[in-house]
This record gives structure tokens, C-alpha cells and sequence, in this order.
């Protein structure tokens, strides 16, 4: 495995400032973003695909200092019922897809989407419930009519470039869990698999760990990200909070840097997991944690997940 992180956090600062940044903490990968909901602050899509010279200033620079590119992440809803604000966030998947063929890099990451509950609405519709029967209705008319056909030629787009799409499992989005993540993929193709952060398992309620085993094969890269969930707050009003980020005291949840949400024997487990399951590629540092600077987050989880994390391969097993 190898260490890395998402370096939207430092969008406010050059790419070659955030590098010269992090050159002391050793990490081995960078997980660059492209457009749509992270923005191109360090790699602009279509900047870059338009540019060889760019490209290759880019790369050289990465080369100089020993790091290579895990990722693109381009998240955004290319699946949106407002038709221009969908065809903008396709336009970016599709020129992030293309400047991963061109680069060499093997894994986009972004969200499933979501369309609206039918023809003529401007705002997606989450379902997240059975009953009434309308529910099920809007669910049908979803993935037949805009999920599962979009991504079907995707899928063909992403094989076409040597490309696998990674889909962060996220409330909001048709592809929230291990179910609809299986289901999708499934339907559309196996150029389509997971990236895996655990923050947004855990205050679903769901165990991370089981569910490495339970997409083994479909994952394509891993975010280090953590949260915890306040029990009090969730035993008076569940999970499903849409308080703002920065009220930490009332909302049921909130994201924590890698160490200060769950312990070193949890981490050990689920890279322990992964590694048994084969995956065995980059671990990119998300840094969403509201009560710490992205320094300090950043440089925390580097120190945490360096216990942790497996680096070398396995040995032969002289012992049996």
C-alpha cells in the first residue's frame, strides 16, 4: 500500500507550494482534483487535456518529487434534473476520463448522482425510504430511466480509455451503500467500483470492515477519512442530520481526522482487510475535520496511519 492525500484541501495555494509543503512527511501518491464539486484548483480538466506542455510540466514535477498520481477525482452529478448544470459535471467526468488515458492513471473517482423523482423536476430526489408507494415509484423511474442507462455508457467510455470509474458510497446519491454499490455495478459494467471512505459508513450505521468483504473485486481506491457519531444527539434524532458542518455540538456526527474518531486496532483491522480481499494500492488522506486546521489534520493522520497502514508485501510463509 501507499500513503497519499486528496490535496483539494490546499486549493488555496499553488500545487507546487502544497508539494514543497509535504515533502517532509514522505507520502508516496496525490489524488488530484479535476472540476465539479472539488474543483480544479491543482489539475483543471480541460486545461490540461488541451495542453501536452502542461502535462508534462505536471508529471515532471510530481516525478521530482517522487510521487505519483493515485487519482482524479472529478465528483459531481452528472445525473442532476437540471439538464445544464448535468451535462457541465459530464463534460468534466468525460475530460477528466480522457486526461487519465493520456496520464496513465487508472482510477477517477466521483459520485453515482442523482436524478429527480421524474421528467420536469430542477432538484434531485433522494429516496431513502419504502412507503408511501410513491417512494418506489420515483426509485424505479430513476435507475431505468437516468442511472442505470448513463452509466451503462460510461461504462463502454471507461473500458474505451483503460479507465476504472471509483464511486464514493454517499448519502445524497443513488449509490449510498454496499447494496445500491453492487447493484449498479452489476447493471452497468465492472469498470465501475468503489472508492472507499470510511466516514460515510460509519454514521450510516454500517461496519466498514464487513463491507471491504462484502465489495471484494470492486474496490479501486481507499480515502482515509473518519468520523464519529455523538450518542446523545443520534438516541434523540438518528443519523440523518442536515445541521450545518460547523454546529459539531448539536449535530449527531461529524467528520474526524484519522485517530480521533476510531482507534489504531480498528485501522489495523481494515487495511489488514483490504490486504485480504487484494486490494494493496494508495490510501489518500481526506481531510474534512472541522476542528482542526488541514495542517494539523493532515499532519496528524500522516503520523497515525503510518502505524497502520502496510507498506511492504507479504513474505513467504516459511512457517507452513
Amino acid at each position: 500500500m501507499k500513503l497519499g492525500l486528496l490535496t483539494v484541501m490546499f486549493s488555496d495555494k499553488p500545487l507546487k507550494e502544497v508539494l514543497e509543503m509535504i515533502r517532509p512527511l514522505e507520502l508516496q501518491t496525490v489524488e488530484l482534483g479535476t472540476g465539479n464539486y472539488p474543483g480544479g484548483a491543482h489539475c483543471p480538466a480541460k486545461e490540461m487535456l488541451d495542453s501536452k506542455p502542461k502535462r508534462d510540466e505536471l508529471m515532471a514535477m510530481l516525478k521530482g518529487e517522487g510521487l505519483e498520481i493515485s487519482a482524479l477525482s472529478c465528483h459531481g452529478n452528472p445525473i442532476h434534473p437540471d439538464e445544464d448544470f448535468a451535462k457541465a459535471n459530464h463534460e468534466v467526468i468525460m475530460d477528466t476520463i480522457k486526461l487519465a488515458n493520456e496520464l496513465g492513471v487508472g482510477v477517477v473517482n466521483g459520485f453515482a448522482g442523482c436524478p429527480g423523482s421524474g421528467p420536469g423536476d430542477k432538484k434531485p430526489n433522494w429516496v431513502t425510504c419504502a412507503w408511501p408507494p410513491d417512494y418506489l415509484d420515483i426509485l424505479e423511474w430513476q435507475w431505468n430511466e437516468k442511472v442505470i442507462p448513463y452509466w451503462s455508457k460510461m461504462d463502454k467510455v471507461l473500458k474505451d480509455n483503460g479507465v476504472k470509474y471509483a464511486f464514493e458510497i454517499h448519502p445524497g446519491f443513488v449509490v449510498y451503500n454496499t447494496e445500491t454499490m453492487l447493484k449498479l455495478r452489476s447493471a452497468c459494467g465492472d469498470s465501475l467500483g468503489v472508492n472507499f471512505d470510511p466516514s460515510h459508513l460509519f454514521w450510516q450505521g454500517m461496519k466498514p470492515v464487513e463491507c471491504v468483504k462484502a465489495l471484494a473485486g470492486a474496490i479501486y481506491h481507499v480515502h482515509a477519512k473518519d468520523s464519529i457519531v455523538d450518542p446523545t444527539n443520534t438516541s434523540v434524532n438518528g443519523v440523518n442530520d442536515a445541521k450545518p458542518y460547523s454546529e459539531e455540538l448539536k449535530r449527531s456526527w461529524i467528520f474526524r481526522t484519522c485517530g480521533y474518531g476510531h482507534d489504531l486496532k480498528w485501522w489495523n483491522d481494515f487495511f489488514s482487510t483490504l490486504r485480504l480481499v487484494g486490494y494493496d494500492g494508495p490510501i489518500s488522506i481526506e481531510h474534512e475535520d472541522s476542528l482542526m486546521s488541514n495542517w494539523e489534520g493532515l499532519t496528524k493522520a500522516v503520523t497515525f496511519l503510518k502505524q497502520s497502514l502496510i507498506f511492504e508485501k507479504p513474505t513467504a510463509m516459511t512457517w507452513a
